[in-house]
């Protein structure tokens, strides 16, 4: 919990010192933390040890006629330490010309005289105005993770895309931009040349870190912690979520690996509105940490960032090989790794994806294109829904299609919501030809019927379509030849793979060729890409493990 606001008094006099220190603690104890220093010296000391701990300082009281260091230049100095702190110089009659010019050269808050007796009437009242001032501007220190980075760093980005697809609370500081990401730093053993780095509540600091040593600190785990499980879900996307839920739930110990964050492509929509039970609509990564946390509290267990890279067949198990050299044996798998977005291949795309171009991330990089003119590419339901998202903060936000309309690719309730919102503009028969930039994205260069425009952007947002995230799968399940899994009827009522079932029974609806292997969701081949679907197909998929356990 953030501490109490402190209440600092200084005064020499240590008779003087302990009525200022009784007086303020039988007024302010409740909201505020009262400490005491008996010099100058002392008092900075004090302040500087605070300011590392970064502990808030609300107010300090000091007297004028303190030897080898006077009140006025006690308080002068403080205002290096705690600029927004109220400062309150306690001063004789003898020193209120000294103290009014304090006030107006030293930009002092107030000066108080002594004695103070009633602090009824001559203390407390000058002090609650002050610190009702000092509230209203104060802001709590982030109680969390922190992460300080450079805005076009394409490792900061990639790490604050991680951090919110797991929507874990953190606090994002520019270090070019932001003074406090400066200070902070310099809490740390790390310079400017070791960011981005990212600093855990308990003060550990990471430079540079790999998402698995981050998902460490959150609590994430990287390892099984069973020798054999019933069913083993590769991909954390919605069908595969729903496979956790249902197979959790109905007493199969499930364990669902996923190599990114959970929700899929699904997750980094900013808002979807036609999922049913949700008239308002909600946040693809809303939407999957509500999934994650019902699957780990109906008993499923969940590794992440972790990624399947090999599978076999042992005397009917499945052996599953993860990228960390670890292996997972189950009886039962469900494939739902899903999709990524296809690359877009014009010049200087390589140099500038993470500084300017980015593939999804709405959600992540939206605050950095206030009042910014912003470019998105696709015409799916994905680009349509992060087209609004920025327009809340864009100055302008440019939709470019191939085609002469968003009708054939987009929900109508989308296009409705773009057809009304002044600030997006659609470009059709438009394409991107070059971007440039230095160190960040700087101009689109467009073509659009035979003519071609560079443009200043700020950022440049792609969703041109999907390919499956099947590539270490295919050598054991049949994949068509766009690399999307085959499974049911497919495998048995085309001839060119009739010969690649070689069970007895044919095949349930979403098995693969290999038994006891399914696939559910957009790397499936004939899958619907809609949320509904891939939920529904996940759930489904535990029946047909079931039905396999139980032969």
């Amino acid at each position: 919990m953030e501490k109490k606001p402190i209440l600092l008094a200084v005064d020499d006099d240590l008779q003087v010192l302990g009525a200022i220190d009784r007086d303020l603690r039988s007024e302010f104890r409740r909201d505020y933390r009262v400490l005491r220093a008996s010099s100058g010296a002392e008092a900075l000391a004090t302040l500087r040890e605070l300011k590392a701990r970064e502990e808030p300082l609300a107010l300090i009281l000091a007297d004028q006629r303190m030897p080898e260091m006077e009140g006025v230049e006690l308080l002068e100095k403080a205002r290096s330490i705690y600029p927004d702190a109220k400062r309150v110089l306690l001063t004789a009659y003898a020193d209120t010309e000294a103290a009014i010019r304090a006030i107006n050269n030293a930009r002092l808050d107030h000066y108080l005289m002594k004695p103070w007796d009633p602090p009824q009437e001559l203390l407390y009242p000058t002090l609650h105005d002050l610190l009702a001032a000092w509230q209203a501007q104060y802001r709590p220190r982030f109680q969390g993770l922190r992460l300080i980075g450079f805005q076009w760093s394409p490792l900061s980005h990639e790490l604050k895309d991680f951090l919110a697809g797991y929507m874990a609370a953190y606090q994002w500081l520019d270090f070019e931009a932001n003074p406090e990401a400066q200070i902070l730093l310099s809490t740390t053993s790390f310079t400017s040349a070791d960011l981005p780095v990212v600093v855990f509540e308990d003060g550990t600091a990471l430079s540079r870190p790999a998402r698995a040593d981050v998902a460490a600190h959150m609590g994430l785990a990287a390892t099984a912690s069973q020798d054999l499980y019933d069913v083993v879900v590769v991909g954390a996307g919605p069908s595969g979520l729903a496979s956790a839920v249902y197979g959790a739930s109905e007493g199969l110990k499930t364990l669902i690996i996923e190599r990114q964050s959970p929700g899929g492509q699904a997750g980094t929509s900013s808002r979807i509105e036609n999922y049913l039970g949700f008239p308002t609509g909600l946040s693809g990564a809303e939407l999957a940490h509500r999934a994650w946390s019902q699957a780990i509290r109906l008993g499923a267990e969940l590794l992440a960032p972790q990624e399947v890279v090999s599978m076999c067949v042992q005397d009917g198990y499945k052996v599953l090989t993860l990228a960390n050299g670890s292996e997972v044996r189950t009886r039962a798998v469900v494939l739902t790794m899903g999709v990524s977005y296809r690359t877009l291949e014009v010049p200087g795309i390589d140099h500038l994806t993470g500084a300017g171009v980015y593939y999804g991330a709405a959600r992540t990089e939206a605050r950095s294109c206030d009042q910014q003119d912003v470019y998105i590419v696709g015409g799916g339901n994905s680009a349509g829904q992060a087209a609004m998202y920025l327009a809340s903060y864009a100055r302008r936000v440019f939709i470019l299609i191939r085609g002469e309309s968003l009708a054939a690719s987009m929900s109508a309730y989308l296009i409705e919501q773009i057809s009304q919102t002044p600030n997006i503009e659609i470009l059709p028969f438009t394409q991107v030809r070059e971007v440039r930039g230095q160190d960040h994205l700087e101009e689109v260069v467009l073509e659009s019927k035979g003519q071609v425009e560079a443009r200043p952007a700020r950022a440049l947002f792609v969703f041109i379509g999907a390919k499956p995230s099947t590539e270490w799968i295919c050598n054991l399940a049949l994949c068509d030849a766009k690399g999307f899994l085959l499974t049911g009827r497919d495998l048995v009522a085309d001839p060119r793979y009739a010969t690649s079932w070689k069970h007895s029974r044919e095949p349930y609806l979403l098995e693969t060729c290999v038994p006891g292997i399914f696939a559910a969701g957009d790397s499936r081949a004939g899958a619907m890409a809609r949320v509904a679907s891939a939920v529904g197909e996940g759930s489904m998929a535990i029946k047909f493990v079931h039905q396999y356990l139980d032969e």
